[in-house]
């Protein structure tokens, strides 16, 4: 099926309210905030695998658009990154794209980390992990262009590697593509989407490995972006800082998203613990007023999921490496329940959460898929199936397919409906 491109007014619609096909395009779907309206329901045993397909090493998450599933790999034994092209039903390899890279080595692998994004106009965005930016076109994989962030805008790489995921914003009649490089005076980039051109740049913070989002808050649509020592409310046509809150993880380890849960945020690190926020009117301008700190909220990479009024979050601890899930009341920042005894941990740094319909998916790091009832008075498991191997990848979801990806291959499981 030919990849459609919606007209500007509808691809804005798209970017505002979410997708309306069911893809999950960007960094934790449409609306960047983990969360489908497909339900799932119960199941017994174990779950089938529709197919699978060997990728490459990254910790980028797959996205889906249009019936495809797009991903970002690192091609093995050599100084290169390629973007894949895969048929949602089929896995069929509709294209693979290879290009060179600046050196990168970690540890803790070698491919990207950060996540593409399909635009609704029919372009795939890629950030890799040394911070080459490229567009291509989502139908046949052309290159239309290549930009090398840190290289153009004098900024330094991170310990774990760039890792932030692009941004696509809508502003008046046109749309911006919005990157954290972390550089002096860039410390985020607005770019035209088609060419790549510099259209503001802004800031002067580090960059972390949160990735900004586009939030209705305060009366206004306005870019938020958690860098390594500010939690920033940007505006989107000039990339002027309107309001900033003063966030510094001590190991320089900020990764999580902001949560957006009304007129309120939530922001976490491993060091610096949990903060909720709320944007406001102060004098003539935004300010940020804190509405509680609870420093046990020490979230690692694991972006959290509110659900009515309560926050689903994984903490996480380093020495020794335990991932602990935990139900927290956002009135108060307390926690309600946790689950950190012997057996009950969902990881040693991570897991994904993913609210479908009325009902929480946790993808655990050893690749267990675990179906929750999301309610404050006790932990109720319904269902869990091992998909997958191990993996920090977030899961992509299309109705009721869920692509997760491990350190070796991308596999489809389709869930049970109601």
């Amino acid at each position: 099926m030919p990849f459609r491109r919606a007209p500007l007014l509808l691809a804005m619609l798209v970017v505002l309210n979410g997708s309306s096909s069911g893809d999950w395009p960007q960094w934790l779907g449409p609306k960047r905030n983990a969360t489908t309206p497909n339900p799932v329901a119960v199941w017994q045993g174990g779950l089938p695998t529709l197919w699978h397909q060997p990728v490459g090493e990254g910790h980028s998450s797959p996205v889906i658009a249009e019936g495809r599933v797009f991903v970002h790999a690192k091609v093995p034994d050599r100084e290169q990154e390629e973007v894949l092209a895969l048929h949602l039903k089929t896995g069929k390899v509709l294209w693979r794209q290879a290009y060179d890279r600046p050196k990168f080595e970690n540890p803790f692998g070698h491919g990207p980390r950060a996540t593409p994004l399909v635009s609704p106009e029919g372009k795939v965005f890629t950030l890799g992990a040394s911070g080459v930016l490229c567009a291509w076109d989502a139908e046949s994989g052309k290159l239309v262009w290549r930009k090398d962030l840190l290289q153009e805008f004098g900024g330094k790489n991170l310990f774990f590697g760039v890792s932030a995921s692009p941004l696509l914003v809508p502003h008046g009649d046109r749309s911006l593509l919005v990157v954290m490089v972390g550089a002096p005076n860039a410390s985020l980039v607005a770019l035209e989407p088609d060419s790549g051109k510099t259209l503001w740049k802004s800031g002067n913070d580090p960059a972390s490995y949160s990735s900004p989002i586009l939030a209705e808050i305060a009366g206004r649509r306005l870019i938020l972006a958690l860098t390594a020592r500010h939690l920033a409310a940007i505006e989107p046509g000039t990339g002027e800082w309107l309001a900033s809150y003063s966030f510094v993880d001590k190991l320089n380890e900020t990764a999580v998203t902001p949560v957006v849960v009304g007129d309120r945020v939530f922001i976490s690190s491993i060091t610096a613990g949990g903060v909720l926020l709320r944007l406001q009117q102060k004098d003539g301008r935004l300010a940020w007023q804190e509405l509680w700190k609870n420093e046990r909220l020490t979230c690692y990479f694991s972006t959290p999921v509110a659900v009515r009024n309560h926050l689903y979050l994984v903490t996480g601890h380093l020495l020794p490496p335990v991932a602990a899930l935990h139900c927290v009341d956002l009135a108060s920042g307390k926690m309600v329940w946790s689950r950190q005894g012997a057996g009950q941990v969902v990881g040693r740094y991570h897991a994904s959460l993913l609210l479908a319909g009325d009902k929480l998916l946790v993808l655990q790091e050893d690749g267990t898929l675990v179906l929750l009832e999301p309610v404050p008075e006790a932990y109720k498991e319904l269902s869990r199936a091992r998909v997958c191997g191990s993996t920090w990848a977030h899961p992509a979801i299309s109705d009721n397919l869920l692509v997760v990806r491990d350190e070796k291959e991308l596999r489809c499981i389709p869930l049970p409906k109601p």
